[in-house]
């Protein structure tokens, strides 16, 4: 039994109601053919951007990208051992994360589109002689991965078509961003995901009070898939759903919150290594570091005074970027609890002596 997620996903440019100019601009696009560009599709989580991609897939290739098989690919290291890495594809394309192999994204990049890039299109009935590569997170790629996918759109344009998804284009190498089409998926406004919300309400014959949706809606933060799972979770969990139904808090934004208040009851070594087992908890139940960091700014800005927003805001980029470059993550969280701790000491410190 699939997720209501899954299960309603819209498989069409058409069924996406939300930001209609968007699909009317990525519809003329599957329809340029062989002029179709490589992509590089950002927007916040919950936007939509893979649904979006696969529907313009569909438009150019037709409803056999949603018959889709994972393969498990082998890699052999230069140490001597083997790195496994699963594949999702159709005839026509292939979705890939290569950055969920760390620093061996480069080796994954290099061989997987080479070899896909030298292979001709299976199905001679295909609209397009050109196969497509979906590559998720691509904002999370090294360095190095960026430089070879750099190249690998430069040689095998012909064969090969990119979409890359991201978050946020800041971490993506200009040269590959000059050689995409910038596509920017805007997340949906609280009314459309109301209105989502109600639709699959009633596809599923249940009553959603139109209060409850809109609460639902304003806890997601303008994420659709967050709201679908939170509107699922709470018909698994009440029989009956009102306008006075409690959305439950995630574990581990209960964590974040506990931290939060951490810090600002005691700046202390002690406070320090309480926080450090709660960081290490989250970080093992996959918790991104920067979605944790993140939460966490926005839990700790309604608690502190005004002067010291903009340093929290600063301290909190930083340290972001240094999670980004860095491998041991812990240390950056750590750090940016040890700055904000001392930035609040000095600040109550001068109050006090005023």
């Amino acid at each position: 039994m699939s997720l209501w997620v899954d299960k309603y996903r819209p498989k069409s440019l058409d069924a996406l109601t939300y930001h209609p100019d968007l699909s009317e601009r990525l519809a003329s696009l599957a329809a340029s053919g062989g002029d179709f560009p490589h992509l590089l599709v950002f927007g916040p989580s919950g936007a939509g951007k893979k649904t979006r991609v696969v529907a313009t897939l569909r438009v150019i290739f037709g409803p056999g990208v949603y018959k889709l098989k994972i393969d498990s690919r082998v890699f052999p290291l230069s140490s001597g051992r083997k790195l496994e890495f699963n594949v999702v594809s159709s005839v026509y394309h292939m979705e890939i994360t290569p950055s969920d192999m760390g620093n061996n994204d480069r080796l994954i990049i290099q061989e997987l589109l080479k070899e896909v890039a030298q292979t001709q299109q299976v199905d001679q009935s295909a609209r397009q002689r050109f196969k497509v590569v979906v590559i998720n997170e691509a904002d999370s790629l090294t360095r190095d991965a960026q430089a070879a996918l750099r190249r690998t759109m430069e040689k095998y344009s012909p064969n090969l078509r990119l979409i890359l998804l991201a978050n946020s284009t800041s971490n993506i190498i200009a040269p590959i961003r000059s050689r995409t089409l910038l596509v920017r998926v805007p997340a949906p406004t609280r009314e459309d995901i109301s209105r989502v919300l109600a639709f699959v309400a009633k596809k599923e014959k249940l009553s959603l009070p139109i209060e409850l949706a809109d609460k639902i809606a304003e806890e997601s933060r303008r994420n659709l898939r967050r709201a679908l799972l939170t509107l699922e979770s709470l018909y698994a969990q009440n029989d009956v759903l009102d306008a006075s139904t409690v959305i439950p808090v995630p574990d581990w934004e209960v964590v974040i919150n506990s931290i939060a208040d951490d810090i600002i009851r005691e700046r202390s070594a002690k406070s320090l290594l309480q926080i450090r087992a709660k960081y290490y908890d989250l970080l093992a139940h996959c918790i991104p570091a920067d979605i944790l960091l993140k939460t966490l700014v926005f839990k700790l800005l309604p608690r502190v005074d005004g002067e010291l927003k903009p340093e929290l805001v600063y301290w909190a980029s930083f340290y972001e970027h240094r999670i980004h470059q860095g491998s041991k993550v812990i240390f950056h969280l750590e750090a940016f609890t040890a700055k904000f701790m001392r930035i609040m000491e000095i600040y109550f410190s001068a109050l006090m002596e005023d």
